[in-house]
């Protein structure tokens, strides 16, 4: 059962699309939190997007780039808004069809399946998981996973970003705003102790793998990865 992600803030719209796709055996999700969509988006396991261009405080493009950032999953822009720049903008930023409103929800369905069959069809091209290693830690990033020698941990999405920050930069300092930067888009409202909690949190993953001091703490400038030095 694939899973389509709506991401518009007519909450009557994206009601009637919810049911009219689940009467098709889609599972659906709807975002309530327009602040918060590429978490939405990483939650929800999303087969596919539709996603409209209105929306509060950032629009339907910035959230298509943030979540081709981290997906090839197939996002369909669904908008009123009819001009050939709006198309061309949508697809310049990540997007892989543009549906005007008023539309059918006949071509809505079929445009949804043909996506689906084009990326994930038996003769779609699939890509090899990306992973990110660093002497014998394995980073999965898509699945959210950590791998020391034999051992896994399962980790939370922004362990996961802070991890990969770490350890592509094996070595070197990572600050602690790039780090504040990559896990938060506004880190304005972030305690600065969060951080610290999210490194306690990563340490102690670490060290169920037998991965102890993993992470180095360079006082006054950030941390550093140091897996020769683990334990």
């Amino acid at each position: 059962m694939e899973t389509i992600l709506i991401i518009e803030d007519d909450a009557k719209l994206a009601g009637l699309l919810e049911a009219y796709l689940s009467k098709y055996g889609f599972r659906t999700v709807a975002a309530k939190d327009f602040d918060s969509v590429l978490e939405a988006f990483l939650d929800s396991g999303a087969d596919l997007v539709l996603l409209d261009v209105n929306l509060p405080k950032y629009d339907g493009y910035y959230w298509c780039r943030q979540i081709r950032s981290r997906s090839l999953c197939p996002i369909l822009f669904i908008s009123a808004r009819d001009s050939g720049m709006d198309q061309v903008m949508a697809l310049e930023n990540g997007a892989d069809d543009y549906i005007t409103k008023p539309f059918h929800y006949e071509v809505v369905l079929a445009k949804i399946r043909s996506q689906l069959r084009r990326v994930y069809g038996s003769y779609a091209q699939q890509p090899e998981e990306r992973t990110v290693r660093s002497g014998q830690l394995t980073l999965y990033p898509e699945r959210f996973a950590i791998q020391h020698g034999e051992l896994t941990s399962e980790l939370t999405q922004k362990e996961s970003v802070l991890l990969e920050a770490l350890m592509l930069k094996e070595g070197r300092v990572v600050s602690r705003e790039r780090l504040l930067d990559l896990m938060w888009e506004d880190q304005h409202f972030i305690d600065d102790n969060t951080l610290n909690v999210y490194i306690t949190r990563v340490r102690k993953k670490l060290k169920e793998l037998n991965a102890d001091n993993a992470v180095e703490t360079v006082r006054g400038a950030g941390y550093r990865l140091n897996v020769a030095g683990a334990s």
